[in-house]
């Protein structure tokens, strides 16, 4: 074997070789943690999940040294990302998914930031890809939390709540899918084929974000952009039985090529899920964004429509596609 080949296997970890199983019974959290020791004190590598289901959480530990490292977490295949508008449906249970029913502390993965807190970041580049995160129905945690990692890459990750989206009860606890690395000197994050379901809100927005082929659906807010000093950007992103598809707490510049929505129509909604009914599709009370988006508007059992709401949100130019764009426009009912 050569030394280049050998370079390379060092570098493999294998969850299960740290004892963790994926039977939907074991806790997994000290293996985890074991694998995640392993890896770091290597100067970074990548985290194999084989297929299954894994009770416990990934907590990646503070990094601090002279040079970032590259952590890599995966699974064994690309998730069954079901999502939708209509109907009833079971998730699947048959690839690499991290499970935790916590009902405080963390989220499922989280990075931890190095003492003594906020302002000072991990030096890590975190990447997750072919996972499948999951906690509970009105989630009590968050689903993947890099607020204080230096840069992350996500790339086929299904972040839910456990159930179909549509049969999700109204989320009660404030928890995020998704929190990207927010504003450091070196923040980036790179966001591809990323689904997220039943949370207050889908993704947290931090500066320098790249987002293409994105859904958050059945959230109180799909997309919250916080404040950044740089610019972020989405191409194609799918908001589908949001209250608010996009909401703005911060001052944000953005852009999103392609906002697609369908919004529940006549007969779409029962008692349960009254609350994904659309409010707004840009909630921004504050006149805090500035932004471009071009938007196409479906109402279920209607067809496509030019209805767009929204709240606040004076400096966001939005158009239908193919149409001219507007600066200032008035919430339309």
């Amino acid at each position: 074997m050569s030394p280049g080949m050998g370079a390379v296997e060092w570098r493999l970890f294998n969850v299960c070789a740290y004892g963790a199983v994926g039977d939907d019974k074991t806790d997994n959290t000290a293996a985890f943690s074991a694998c995640l020791k392993a890896v770091i004190d290597a100067g970074g590598g990548r985290m194999y999940v084989p297929a299954g289901v894994y009770l416990g959480r990934f907590t990646i530990p503070a990094v601090i040294r002279p040079n970032w490292i590259a952590l890599e977490i995966v699974g064994e295949s690309q998730p069954g990302t079901v999502f939708g508008t209509i109907g009833r449906n079971e998730l699947p249970s048959n690839n690499s998914i991290i499970k935790c029913l916590a009902t405080s502390g963390p989220a499922v993965i989280t990075a931890e930031p190095p003492a003594p807190g906020p302002g000072h970041f991990s030096r890590v580049h975190v990447v997750l890809r072919d996972l499948d995160v999951r906690t509970c129905d009105d989630p009590t945690i968050g689903g993947i939390d890099l607020e204080w990692a230096s840069q992350c890459r996500i790339e086929n990750v299904f972040v839910n709540t456990g159930v179909y989206n549509v049969q999700a009860s109204k989320p009660t606890h404030g928890t995020r899918g998704l929190i990207t690395p927010a504003c450091n000197n070196g923040a980036l994050t790179i966001l591809r084929n990323v689904i997220v379901t039943g949370f207050h809100t889908g993704i947290q927005v931090n500066e320098h974000t790249d987002g293409d082929n994105i859904v958050v659906a059945s959230n109180i807010n799909g997309l919250e952009f916080v404040f950044a000093h740089h610019a972020s950007r989405f191409a194609r992103l799918g908001v589908y039985r949001n209250t608010h598809h996009i909401t703005v707490s911060g001052k944000h510049g953005f852009s999103i090529e392609q906002m697609n929505t369908e919004q529940p129509g006549p007969g779409q909604t029962d008692d349960q899920n009254i609350w994904q009914t659309l409010i707004y599709d840009i909630n921004d009370p504050g006149n805090l964004g500035i932004a471009d988006i071009n938007y196409w508007v479906v109402e279920g059992n209607v067809g496509a429509i030019e209805t767009f709401s929204r709240n606040g949100g004076a400096s966001i130019r939005a158009r239908r596609v193919g149409s001219a764009p507007t600066k200032n426009r008035k919430t339309e009912e």
